[in-house]
């Protein structure tokens, strides 16, 4: 039996002191205020210039609170903000700076809708929750991560770059953090249950079995425990099968929403297992660390965090290891993305569990039909040659408490110059996308945590992508696939084919990395875009059959408008993105494409 260990009152809020509330609060607005202009929410402006600074004044809803800060604008309408330049006056006296106020004082400007406004504000707080925590806690400086181990790294991640509550969490108590957070959790194990098969559906990609997944995943002493649990109640283990569940999940969700199926024995609870396991970014996938070999195991969890409740459907898992074997076969099989050493992490298995009283009653889509699935994915260890190491991109993104950034500290460490590491980082992450895109329709969603950077001496040598089975998208409606994998074929008009590029890899990954090679390097932004622009020409001219496509999917377009990610959220945190039409959503509005002035070296 595994125990979680207690959190007392004192040690829920040992974190949740001034100062540290004040450093948190501070770097969340200057976030907010960056992000928000950079959507166009709101508008700061200008007061003055000098010393290379602009200064704005930012007003509110009501015009006598108002926020003054320094900062220089890059591309992409990106708001590089010096944080300890924020200044609130209230009716011109300084105040303290409050997250939930500067919600609170800007909602019009946001046009959040009141129903919709506290659990935004709920989701900030426990935001802001965990950046103190992480403040208080001991955490590994850009020094020690550019040595560091994959799992160091994971769990010193901050969250994503643009959403302003990315780590909110709602559903999770004081110590439901301190145990299933990814920057604060201890190893731990998951519960196993057994699900009878007239509700539960195993699937597999072609030459894995159902018994194949349990002996690599459960050891035969654990194996004969669970049978002998089943028989000691009358029940043949041949009718069920074995899954792990999130605890969080098991005790907050699956006990309530499944009594009747737990009461007739159509679910029984195994217990947990021996395996320890540490989550991931993604919150509800856990890494084995007693075998890192063994899989990923992916979990549903019926927590809100980040504009969705995290629950997997058994709609899904049905067809997701037909998706991952249809994606596999194309990167293996494309001579091209194996010079890149481009590959994914396949979702080798799923298994669904249907809610028959959910099923029955509603007819539309509702997370509470989704609360039972999990996939076990394949360990990126299995990709590693001797010498290499494994790094989460979003690691490339990452500023340490004392402000220090991890990228030019790789740079250093590799001893390349920064237009070499970057040329080398572009040709094993950008290339491959390029060619998934113009040569199949396929575009993934390539975000910091959903990939992984093999790392050789300090450098990028190979991109590793996960979350295939949710996250990609072919948008050829003609391409000949097999049937199971056709809900991941969407119907995209010609003019919005190219905007996940710009959205996901322009504006998601890239403008952040040439703030920081600008502000902790001083490497000019233009010279980073140059290398982008150079990656894309060079990738063109290697194949010139595509040349339609390049003229028709043009990245050289004067002005690009990519998706407006917190626009999306405050219009609707449940769902941001309906996955029939992903690609109906705000926008940030036209910028000019950084890129466009390097389109006569494509000639």
């Amino acid at each position: 039996m595994t125990t979680l260990p207690t959190i007392n009152a004192h040690q829920a809020i040992a974190h949740v002191q001034p100062e540290l509330w004040q450093k948190a609060t501070r770097l969340l607005i200057k976030k907010m205020i960056a992000e928000f202009a950079h959507e166009r929410i709101l508008n700061p402006e200008p007061e003055y210039h000098t010393n290379g600074w602009d200064y704005y004044v930012l007003k509110a809803d009501d015009a006598s609170i108002q926020y003054r800060f320094k900062a220089r604008v890059l591309s992409l309408h990106h708001w590089l903000i010096d944080a300890g330049s924020i200044i609130k006056t209230n009716n011109g006296d300084t105040a303290l700076l409050d997250a939930a106020a500067f919600i609170i004082g800007f909602k019009k400007a946001m046009g959040i809708d009141a129903a919709l406004l506290p659990v935004y504000l709920d989701e900030v707080a426990g935001t802001l929750y965990g950046s103190a925590w992480m403040l208080s806690s001991s955490r590994l400086t850009t020094a020690e991560l550019a040595h560091a181990g994959y799992q160091q790294i994971e769990q010193s991640m901050t969250g994503h770059p643009r959403f302003i509550p990315n780590n909110g969490r709602v559903g999770f108590d004081v110590a439901d953090y301190r145990h299933f957070a990814p920057e604060a959790a201890e190893p731990l194990s998951l519960i196993w249950i057994a699900a009878h098969k007239s509700r539960a559906e195993f699937t597999a990609i072609a030459g894995t079995d159902y018994q194949q997944v349990m002996a690599q995943e459960i050891d035969s002493a654990s194996l004969h425990a669970f049978d002998a649990l089943l028989k000691e109640k009358a029940l043949n283990p041949d009718n069920y099968y074995y899954m792990p569940v999130h605890p969080w999940q098991w005790y907050n969700k699956l006990i309530n929403l499944f009594t009747q199926d737990i009461a007739g024995n159509l679910l029984v609870c195994l217990g947990y297992g021996d395996d320890k396991y540490l989550p991931q970014q993604s919150i509800r996938t856990f890494f084995n660390i007693s075998n890192p070999h063994k899989y990923y195991v992916k979990t549903a969890l019926g927590i809100l965090n980040m504009g969705y409740v995290r629950i997997l459907s058994p709609y899904f898992m049905r067809t997701t290891p037909a998706i991952n074997e249809w994606v596999y076969s194309i990167v293996e099989n494309d001579r091209y993305l194996q010079q890149t050493g481009f590959c994914v992490l396949r979702e080798l298995a799923t298994m669904g569990y249907t809610n028959y009283y959910y099923e029955s009653a509603l007819k539309s889509d509702s997370p509470y039909k989704k609360m039972l699935a999990c996939l076990w994915r394949e360990s990126p260890l299995t990709k590693l040659q001797p010498g290499q190491r494994l790094m989460t991109m979003a690691a490339l993104l990452h500023i340490d408490q004392q402000g220090a950034a991890l990228l030019p500290e790789l740079i250093r460490c590799s001893g390349l110059s920064t237009d070499e590491w970057i040329q080398r980082y572009l040709h094993c992450y950008l290339s491959p996308l390029l060619h998934c895109f113009y040569q199949y329709d396929m575009v993934f969603m390539p975000h910091g945590e959903n990939l992984v950077l093999v790392i050789d001496n300090y450098v990028p040598v190979r991109a590793i992508m996960k979350d295939i089975g949710e996250e990609v998208t072919v948008m050829n409606i003609e391409y000949d696939m097999p049937e199971k994998a056709k809900r991941i074929v969407v119907a995209v008009p010609d003019e919005l084919r190219t905007r996940p590029l710009f959205t996901q890899l322009f504006d998601g990954i890239f403008r952040f990395i040439a703030a920081i090679l600008v502000e902790h390097s001083d490497y000019p932004q233009q010279s980073f875009w140059q290398q982008v622009a150079d990656c894309i020409i060079a990738y063109q001219q290697q194949h010139p059959h595509l040349e339609e496509k390049f003229k028709k999917y043009d990245l050289f377009v004067d002005t690009i408008a990519p998706d407006a990610l917190n626009r999306m959220q405050i219009l609707d945190n449940k769902k941001l993105r309906n996955r029939d039409n992903p690609f109906d959503v705000p926008t940030t509005g036209e910028m000019i494409n950084p890129v466009a002035m390097f389109r006569h070296n494509n000639k």
